[in-house]
């Protein structure tokens, strides 16, 4: 009797093993958490701040002045050859060529008698440092922002989110109201 017994507990073990073996995995996806879902939110979220395209203005002594649409990473003798390039009356030596384009950029390639560009405005705002988009490196360019406060704004940055105006700077630690005013007409969003 516990000969069978045994025998037939050896079967069942068998039929079990070959039934979990042979058995196709099933995967089953699970519903979102609330917190997974709004960091799948987030991400979606901080890819769109971004945009894919830069719209830049190109005035000046180019062949084809104009709205240009172009890719984040060009530089400004990109737009330039897309413009047909320098008229022969550009002042080539007052424009830093190589520098990165930004978003509603106004690229000013003055007349050679002209000695300085009289797009002051645009001027101005390509010299500003996006506070949502500046590296550490360039936040450092600004007065009075060192590599600890330039990491404090990084830090905020990804712990809150993008600063919906200037004025948050102030939620940054080791930023107040005197260093603010002294930024403010350096920074953008």
């Amino acid at each position: 009797m516990k000969k069978q017994l045994m025998i037939i507990g050896g079967i069942l073990l068998a039929v079990i093993l070959f039934i979990f073996i042979k058995q196709p995995e099933e995967t089953q996806e699970l519903p979102l958490t609330p917190y997974e879902d709004v960091e799948k939110e987030i991400e979606s979220d901080s890819s769109s701040l971004e945009p894919s395209v830069y719209t830049v203005d190109l005035k000046g002594e180019v062949k084809a002045p104009g709205i240009y649409e172009i890719d984040p990473s060009c530089r400004v003798h990109d737009v330039i050859e897309l413009a047909g390039g320098f008229l022969e009356t550009a002042n080539v030596n007052v424009v830093n060529l190589a520098e990165k384009v930004k978003d509603e950029m106004v690229i000013y390639i003055p007349h050679v008698d002209e000695e300085e560009t009289p797009i002051e405005a645009g001027a101005q705002k390509e010299q500003q440092v996006s506070l949502n988009r500046a590296s550490l490196a360039e936040l450092q360019t600004l007065p009075g922002i060192g590599p600890a406060k330039a990491s404090a704004i990084i830090d905020y940055r990804e712990e809150f989110g993008t600063f919906k105006s200037i004025e948050d700077l102030i939620n940054v630690t080791g930023i107040g109201e005197k260093t603010l005013e002294k930024l403010r007409d350096y920074l953008e969003l």
